[in-house]
């Protein structure tokens, strides 16, 4: 399909100017809820984790415990690469004083004097979910198998509420300091298992390739979430495992020099089209755009973005 320069900077902007004001209020819904338990933000005030993103955050403690908790806007919608389909913010509830560990050989947590923890991840997302049934009256509130969705109204937004434990890699510390460690997040779906994320990482990097790359790579993200869409509605099979992150981390690892050899958008993007078309035999080591996690965990999921790519390659006609 051919596609205009005008075309292409209209797919390639964000939704719209109140995003912001979106991200916020979802995050402060979540506090108050969080507050009818007793969770106080001490005064704190909502930060931004990093600029040119929505990553907002705020820190809670609950009053008479030592439970201590990061609300962080995640996401398409912080790392400003959502498009009009993505509707609902994610908002991660962070617990801080309970943690996963992750130790070299040979050492475990009594080396860095550590108690075993006894809120259980269970006990985590249950607080939330009545913290969230309590101050939105049952109405809109749905428990899901990863998060805890609030449905939006005319006076709040959609959101998906995804209740996490601190994950903390000390593999790499020889020195025994209990903050010299790479944090992610840990989810623990009902239905059983755990997924490590990493969403601060994954805020930063794309910070810092979109301002590398002359700030194209997240134009180029919301054109290549908006083209997917437009390919399957117009007949094209895709895979079910294409994902949006999956996308965005996909073009996290093209070369900035392929962002920043053109102006226009449209021989940028068939730039970087065809850079996957001729790195495809380097997926193996592509990473999510948090830079740690490998993009691709078996060889089914690589050839669905291998394939992805070369369906977009045929699709994609810049019209000059």
């Amino acid at each position: 399909m051919k596609y205009t320069e005008k075309h292409l900077e209209a797919m390639a902007s964000p939704i719209s100017k109140s995003e912001e004001e979106k991200c916020k209020n979802a995050l402060k819904m979540v506090r108050d809820a969080m507050k009818l338990l007793d969770y106080t933000d001490g005064g704190n005030e909502i930060r931004r984790l990093a600029d040119e993103t929505f990553s907002f955050a705020l820190n809670m403690h609950q009053k008479n415990t030592n439970k201590k908790i990061t609300l962080l806007v995640q996401g398409s919608y912080a790392n400003k690469t959502n498009i009009s389909s993505e509707s609902d913010v994610d908002v991660a509830v962070i617990l801080e004083s309970t943690f996963f560990p992750l130790y070299r050989p040979g050492v475990n947590g009594n080396d860095y004097g550590f108690i075993p923890g006894s809120f259980t991840v269970k006990e985590l997302k249950n607080e939330v979910e009545i913290a969230l049934r309590k101050h939105f009256k049952n109405q809109g509130v749905e428990r899901h198998d990863k998060c805890i969705k609030v449905r939006g109204n005319t006076y709040r937004v959609d959101a998906d509420v995804v209740p996490a434990y601190r994950y903390r890699d000390y593999s790499n510390d020889w020195s025994y300091k209990e903050d010299n460690y790479i944090g992610g997040i840990v989810i623990c779906p009902d239905r059983g298992g755990q997924i490590i994320n990493y969403p601060e990482q994954h805020i930063q990097n794309g910070k810092t390739k979109n301002k590398n790359s002359n700030y194209k790579f997240k134009k180029c993200v919301r054109i290549a979430k908006n083209m997917r869409k437009e390919m399957e509605e117009n007949g094209c099979k895709l895979s079910d495992k294409i994902s949006s992150f999956g996308i965005e981390s996909l073009l996290w690892n093209v070369s900035e020099s392929s962002y920043n050899m053109y102006s226009s958008l449209g021989f940028i993007f068939d730039e970087v089209i065809s850079f996957l078309l001729n790195d495809s035999n380097n997926f193996n080591s592509y990473k999510e755009a948090n830079g740690i996690k490998p993009l691709f965990e078996n060889d089914e999921k690589k050839q669905a973005y291998i394939d992805f790519v070369r369906k977009l390659n045929t699709y994609f006609e810049y019209d000059r």
